[in-house]
């Protein structure tokens, strides 16, 4: 089971870090942070399922993607 996570999560990570090619830092490790803190906590709410895991590796790499634009916009 924890390999099957650990799995999903990288698969998750890579998946959110190709789309990152044009984003600033605070972006990239802002979505790539919140993915897999999102498919964690997704993962420990719904008892390992993998579209829990999935689903909040999305949500969380949303919500971490846009804290990574106001950063970045502050930072410049």
């Amino acid at each position: 089971m924890v390999k099957s996570l650990i799995a999903l999560c990288a698969v998750a990570g890579m998946l959110g870090l190709s789309a990152c090619s044009g984003m600033g830092k605070g972006e990239t490790v802002g979505t790539a942070g919140g993915a897999v803190a999102g498919g964690a906590l997704g993962s420990a709410v719904t008892g390992g399922s993998a579209v829990g895991t999935l689903g909040g590796a999305a949500l969380g790499g949303y919500a971490g993607h846009e804290a990574g634009v106001d950063y970045d916009k502050k930072h410049r």
